[in-house]
């Protein structure tokens, strides 16, 4: 795994610092499952300036790992602690077409870092749920919703979900093709999905139709294959 890192001078990296807030301990715990050095810091999204999230700090990830430090993030590679580029994709919509989800109630299913579920507060939706079947995923969507200065509600898992809502979005959940029987209970728990997704060849699921195509990028940037870059959009209706 390779993480592009900014150049900063001792002085910037001062400067910086200064106006951080403290980094909630809970994701510092939360990030050292994966590596015992790890740790999160505030970062801007370049395609969503208007959100921040507690992401992973690039710079301790720039050494060489051991072995078993290999297997250590592999067996917990902490998902929420990047932004990927489907999730960026999907905010970036929303708060470009607030009426996608204006007034309504929106489940983020795969929520992660939170980002999608910011975006659709921000963007006016009258309830959002962000759910994550990772307790780690529901704290780091917590905190970041405090670092945003928005709420919403946290749940664990979607087939246990039985409140009624109106719109559910999901940014890359299709990752593994075991995962592709959840497009359609999606449309049974909400009259209205919008997916966002970079994985997926030949997308041919309907009712799903693509509306739009944006190349993006994960946050910190793992400089991923280009096919990994282009992120597709989908949206269903119940039928």
């Amino acid at each position: 795994m390779t993480i592009k890192v900014l150049s900063y001078n001792r002085a910037q990296l001062i400067a910086l610092t200064d106006f951080m807030p403290d980094t909630p301990s809970n994701l510092t715990a939360c990030i050292q499952k994966m590596l015992v050095d790890a740790s999160v810091c505030e970062q801007s999204l370049p395609q969503c300036p208007e959100i921040k999230l507690w992401l992973v700090d690039p710079i301790p990830m720039q050494r060489p790992f051991s072995q078993e430090e290999i297997l250590a993030v592999q067996a917990y590679p902490a998902y929420w602690a990047f932004c990927w580029a489907s999730g960026q994709v999907l905010a970036r919509y929303i708060l470009q077409n607030p009426e996608v989800v204006k007034g309504k109630r929106v489940m983020d299913f795969g929520a992660g870092s939170g980002i999608v579920a910011i975006a659709a507060i921000m963007a006016g939706a009258k309830q959002v749920i962000a759910c994550d079947i990772d307790p780690d995923a529901l704290v780091s969507c917590r905190e970041n919703a405090k670092l945003n200065n928005v709420e919403f509600e946290l749940h664990g898992d979607l087939f246990e979900f039985d409140q009624e809502i109106d719109l559910l979005i999901a940014a890359d959940v299709l990752y593994d093709k075991e995962n592709l029987p959840l497009l359609d209970i999606f449309l049974q728990k909400a009259p209205e999905v919008l997916v966002a997704d970079s994985r997926v060849k030949n997308f041919n699921f309907p009712p799903y139709q693509a509306i739009g195509r944006v190349d993006s990028f994960t946050v910190p940037d793992l400089d991923e294959l280009d096919e990994f870059r282009l992120v597709n959009l989908y949206k269903a209706n119940r039928i």
